[in-house]
């Protein structure tokens, strides 16, 4: 199992203002890789993804700094963050979308789609770009501020298919 090599045990010494800053900075890299992805994907996107994505990206990195989450198998922790994408989508969804009639995303044509606004081909998709976002937030961490070592993506996406 891949643990986060970020995480190091016992309190934090930084100060609330540097935890704060560490935050919005990985949320601003983290929503900014979800708008790349989905400008590719989709072959647009709008600016309102930058915070979903961002915050999606932080609570998976986030949970990826507790022992029993990176502990796990791959494939749970993909469940996981899957999981939590989802709920992120759909609630965003349902106000972006449905309250506020913004129609930035719409999947009531895909099988198996909660009131337009997630769907289980999207659920898959979350589920196998999962090892790929817990990777690029590990590596964000190591990048600016030297947290851990970095580790080899293809490594994290075997343990994922062959269930280690």
């Amino acid at each position: 199992m891949i643990k986060s090599n970020s995480y190091k045990a016992g309190k934090s010494k930084l100060s609330k203002k540097a935890k704060l800053f560490r935050v919005l900075i990985l949320w601003f890299f983290m929503g900014m890789i979800y708008l790349t992805i989905e400008g590719i994907w989709r072959g647009w996107t709008n600016i309102v993804m930058l915070p979903i994505g961002g915050l999606c990206g932080i609570a998976i990195g986030e949970i990826n700094q507790m022992p029993l989450f990176y502990k796990s198998k791959m494939v749970w922790q993909s469940l996981i963050g899957a999981v939590i994408v989802l709920a992120v989508e759909f609630v965003s969804g349902c106000i972006l979308n449905i309250w506020l009639g913004l129609g930035i995303w719409d999947y009531t044509g895909k099988f198996g789609n909660i009131y337009g606004q997630i769907c289980i081909q999207y659920a898959i998709l979350w589920f196998l770009l999962m090892p790929f976002a817990i990777w690029v937030e590990d590596y964000l961490r190591w990048l600016f501020w030297r947290e851990g070592k970095p580790y080899n993506l293809l490594s994290i996406y075997k343990e994922l298919f062959t269930l280690k």
